[in-house]
């Protein structure tokens, strides 16, 4: 089953109002750089500091998820709750520019975290109905290069901002600002849509489930395997040894323990890699130029990831990028065996921080439309939630090994630690691509027996028999 996914917007800007999305993507891009440097710079933090305020925010996240998700089934107020998001962004980002001790920034940190799957929901269901189906393939990638050019202009204010030597907290108020104007974009741009559309119809459309995807636990999280509610009898349990049987059979499992381990490297990997930048003595103003290189890629690569992937087939390319990926970890933690310069270390982590960026970019769409397929005649909602349930969880899980690796181990151990899972999470690849073959084979033999089966005859209690042709 041939599956595309369209990441080159046929216009930049679908409609004028998609525009709102930019600032509060350059708003989040650069307070994602911004926060480890002010935990390790004015509050004179460490690693294990930075790993510590992952853990709380991912764990909000994730908590949080739960009831906006149900929030999201029972109201049709899209609007409300990106109003709620970034206008609470700003609250909070002001807050910090008050704070001055590591257990108030966790406070206010979880709470960043605890409003933000509010937006992840209604900005997708938003363009699901304010756009109709032949404009949403166009509608969804406008929407990621507005996502992506606002993380490219965040990182770049950042960029500038502390290469002119400005303060690092007083950087807050310019990304407070950028989320209040999404904010007011919204409130006085935006109407609610007149048809409603349900959080599970996400699964319906390949460039809405990447849009989901490529936010944090977007998914409210339900127990969906069991027709009814299982008890302590015979019945429930022969059920459950029924789905466990026919999960066997299927590639899900697979995909969905490859994406778990993709998510616990990149976790583990990225909230220690600004603290290991600043080890090596490289300044703040160089950290975001860093991280610039990598969305820079991300823009270069995303919008032709679909051709791509249509190309040279989804299964290939999810491989391909891994183990770029897993390289990549690998060159990082090279750089602690040999002693590299300020300027040296620069060059080498911007090169490599790129190509990892370029290969997000690519990963993300092949794996969209490897998940896309298999949840053709499943129980999408439920089973897009468990992969939600776990990506929550390898976030909090990655954030806690950093904090324990921060602690016990060393960067060189944290880098080496997310190489092996993302190379671990190869053959899960490859074995959900001949799950995949196996049972398309199995369907189609199966469709072959039942075309060529013989009708019965009809009977005269069947009604009258048409003469035979001569």
């Amino acid at each position: 089953m041939a599956i595309s996914l369209r990441t080159w917007p046929a216009r930049l800007v679908a409609r004028p109002w998609l525009l709102a999305f930019v600032p509060v993507n350059a708003a989040t891009a650069g307070f994602g750089v911004l926060l480890p440097l002010l935990i390790l710079i004015p509050l004179h933090g460490n690693w294990a500091d930075v790993a510590t305020a992952a853990t709380v925010y991912n764990s909000a996240v994730i908590l949080s998820a739960v009831g906006w998700g149900h929030l999201a089934d029972r109201s049709p107020a899209r609007r409300s709750f990106l109003l709620v998001t970034y206008a609470g962004y700003g609250v909070l980002y002001l807050l910090l520019t008050h704070i001055d001790s590591m257990p108030l920034l966790y406070l206010v940190y979880g709470g960043i975290g605890a409003i933000s799957p509010a937006a992840a929901n209604a900005s997708n269901l938003l363009i699901l109905e304010r756009f109709g189906a032949g404009e949403r393939a166009t509608a969804f990638a406008s929407f990621q290069e507005m996502s992506i050019i606002g993380s490219v202009i965040g990182l770049v204010i950042g960029f500038l901002w502390t290469s002119a030597g400005m303060a690092l907290a007083a950087m807050i108020y310019v990304l407070a600002a950028l989320a209040l104007a999404s904010a007011l974009a919204f409130w006085w741009g935006v109407r609610e849509a007149p048809a409603r559309a349900r959080p599970r119809a996400v699964a319906k459309h390949p460039e809405s489930l990447a849009s989901r995807l490529r936010n944090t636990f977007p998914y409210r999280i339900p127990v969906p395997f069991f027709p009814r509610p299982p008890r302590l009898r015979p019945g429930a349990i022969a059920r459950f040894r029924l789905w466990v049987k026919e999960e066997l059979h299927h590639e899900l499992p697979l995909l969905m323990g490859a994406m778990f381990l993709f998510n616990l490297a990149s976790n583990l990997y990225n909230i220690s890699y600004t603290p290991f930048l600043y080890s090596l003595g490289i300044g703040a103003a160089s950290i975001f130029l860093v991280n610039i290189a990598n969305n820079f890629a991300q823009t270069l690569l995303y919008p032709v990831s679909g051709a791509w992937s249509v190309r040279f087939g989804p299964d290939r390319l999810v491989r391909l990028s891994t183990y770029v990926r897993a390289l990549g970890y690998l060159a990082t933690a090279g750089f602690t065996f040999v002693l590299l310069l300020a300027p040296q270390a620069l060059l080498a982590n911007f090169l490599v921080f790129g190509i990892l960026g370029g290969a997000i970019a690519i990963y993300t769409t092949a794996s969209t439309l490897i998940l896309f397929r298999g949840l053709e005649r499943r129980d999408a909602g439920g089973i897009l939630g468990i992969n939600s349930a776990l990506g929550g969880a390898a976030a909090v899980l990655g954030a806690a090994l950093s904090g324990v690796l921060a602690v016990y181990g060393s960067y060189r151990l944290v880098f080496l630690v997310a190489a092996g899972a993302l190379l671990v999470s190869i053959p899960l690849w490859a074995a959900a691509s001949v799950a995949y073959d196996r049972r398309m084979r199995a369907c189609a033999a199966e469709a072959t027996v039942v075309s060529a089966a013989p009708r019965p005859r009809p009977t005269p209690a069947d009604g009258p028999v048409a003469a035979k042709p001569n």
